[in-house]
């Protein structure tokens, strides 16, 4: 098995035990390997859910760049969303899970079709 099979069963794992989700393992597959080399390093593998930055980057980087979304309050909504259901308190957020759900929050699996 591949570093990146491994680390998508560990996503895969994290969506169904902390978030309660089943994943659908070939977006799953697509958003990580969206991903690029930040799955690798240590740090930026993870999100700090408290940084106020690093949900930034998140809404710009990701939800409008990526997605290509419209800049708006329900972005940073949505991202405090994902973060409450991945658990606050757990301080291994994938940046691959978070990404994921929030695909699959806004409904644009299309942009990984």
């Amino acid at each position: 098995m591949s570093k990146r099979d491994e680390l998508i069963s560990r996503y895969a794992e994290d969506l169904r035990t902390k978030c309660r989700i089943e994943p659908d393992m070939a977006l799953l597959t697509k958003v990580t390997i969206g991903c690029g080399p930040a799955i690798y390093d240590a740090d930026s593998s993870t999100v700090a859910g408290t940084e106020t930055w690093e949900l930034e980057t998140i809404k710009a980087n990701f939800l409008i760049r990526k997605l290509g979304l419209a800049d708006s309050p329900k972005l940073m909504e949505a991202i405090r969303a994902v973060i409450e259901t991945y658990g606050k308190s757990d301080r291994n957020k994938y940046r691959a899970v978070i990404y994921y759900m929030l695909v699959k929050h806004f409904g644009k699996d299309g942009v990984y079709g």
